[in-house]
């Protein structure tokens, strides 16, 4: 593999960078072999979703104007539903972004006087402004929806007495959000979920029960709507557009709810039946054909990045041993410099835009500013290698994606040597 050691040399890798990250691949060769027969069960679920809606090459062109009878449009609704385990789904290049999808899947089955309860603690930043967290214009407090919470316990595990007390009357949906988000707790596995939508259901059975599942599909060979919940929700651009989606995202799960949605999306009786694809069922679908194995590629990039880090000496969630519930690894890094220095190192291994240094910003919706590292194809696309970190206390960069895993081993040792060659890390 000499050829192989040269590559990284002549690409700006040191011989100790490479020497350690060849070592972290012998100790994690089992934990990838795991991992590739996930994908594989996957890829088949896909597969056979795709011929059992009877997925033809006719349903690859586009529509335009309002996208009546617009039958590949329908067909990749069709798959997701069998994909996910539901009765219905919502797939749409209109949904421009995973909150955006979330904001209509709660919108659309919430009316005033109604509540929102997460039992998981607190909702993304950018869901904040959705629900009036944060007082935002045209938020869902503005018409009259709460929104409560609980927090999970020191450990990590749900505080069930806390959900009890806080579930009322007036809860309407359980938010869960699989992923961690900005917090450096652990991300949920399906059967954690399975276990607390059980219990909330036990509490008051008409709870509209939303999972959050960015970042987690098909890291297992279930998803939360295949242990009870009503509603999954997430992003294109992330696991399931397998890199190819440019835009969009999904609501599956009950016909009723995921009409509610659609309503919302477009306009109260029309729904589902407008909607043009302009062209792009064929990316949509291409990509949800390739996202098992890009989502197994995202997976061993991170536990790459947790192995490396861990034995430097940071604090990886998860750990580089622990089971994975979405792709997202969080590194404590406990200094800016070192989250900018890692920042640095992602965006030089990116194949658009390498050339720029990324510097912390006022990102809308964010209550601080954030760096964020993104070279890609599709801009924003979490799927693809990219870093982002809030610059504030406990200073954790958030590292998610890698289209392939040669491309997400290289962005992690160039992270490392931009610290080595700034003196902040010695390997």
């Amino acid at each position: 593999m000499d050829q192989i050691k040269s590559y990284y040399l002549s690409s700006g890798i040191s011989e100790q960078v490479y020497d350690l990250f060849a070592e972290a691949e012998e100790q994690l060769s089992e934990r990838f072999r795991t991992i590739d027969q996930i994908a594989e069960i996957n890829q088949l679920k896909v597969l056979r979703a795709m011929q059992e809606a009877g997925f033809a090459e006719a349903h690859l062109s586009g529509t335009t104007g309002y996208g009546y009878n617009d039958d590949g449009r329908d067909a990749l609704e069709k798959i997701y539903a069998k994909v996910f385990r539901t009765e219905d789904a919502l797939v749409r290049q209109q949904i421009t972004c995973g909150t955006h999808a979330l904001a209509v899947a709660l919108a659309g089955n919430l009316r005033p006087g109604d509540e929102i309860f997460s039992p998981v603690g607190r909702v993304y930043d950018t869901l904040e402004g959705v629900i009036g967290v944060r007082e935002t214009p045209g938020s869902l407090a503005e018409f009259g929806i709460t929104f409560s919470k609980c927090d999970l316990k020191a450990d990590g595990s749900f505080d069930y007495d806390a959900i009890r007390a806080g579930i009322n009357e007036h809860t309407k949906i359980i938010e869960i959000q699989r992923s961690k988000g900005y917090d450096v707790r652990p991300s949920l596995s399906v059967a954690e979920i399975g276990e607390l939508i059980a219990f909330c259901h036990g509490i008051k059975e008409d709870l509209i029960i939303l999972v959050d599942n960015c970042y987690g599909e098909f890291v297992d060979v279930i998803e939360p709507s295949e242990v009870g919940a009503d509603l999954v929700v997430g992003s294109l651009i992330k696991n399931p557009g397998g890199g190819l989606a440019p835009i969009g995202g999904y609501i599956c799960g009950k016909k009723a709810y995921v009409e509610q949605a659609a309503y919302r999306l477009t306009t109260p009786g029309l729904g589902k039946e407008v909607g043009a694809s302009l062209g792009v069922t064929r990316q949509l679908a291409q990509g949800l054909f390739f996202a098992p194995t890009v989502t197994a590629a995202a997976e061993k990039g991170a536990i790459l990045a947790a192995y490396v880090y861990e034995k430097l000496g940071f604090v990886a969630v998860p750990t580089a041993d622990e089971a994975r519930n979405d792709i997202i690894q969080a590194v404590t890094f406990g200094k800016p410099e070192l989250i900018k220095a890692f920042c640095e190192g992602i965006q030089a291994a990116a194949p658009v835009d390498s050339f720029v240094t990324p510097v912390p910003w006022a990102m809308p919706g964010y209550d601080s500013e954030v760096i964020m590292a993104a070279g890609a194809f599709v801009s924003g696309a979490s799927i693809e290698l990219s870093a982002d970190a809030p610059m504030k206390e406990p200073y954790a960069v958030y590292f998610q994606g890698g289209l392939t895993y040669p491309h997400a081993k290289y962005g992690i040792m160039m992270s490392l040597q931009k610290m080595v060659e700034k003196g902040l890390v010695m390997c």
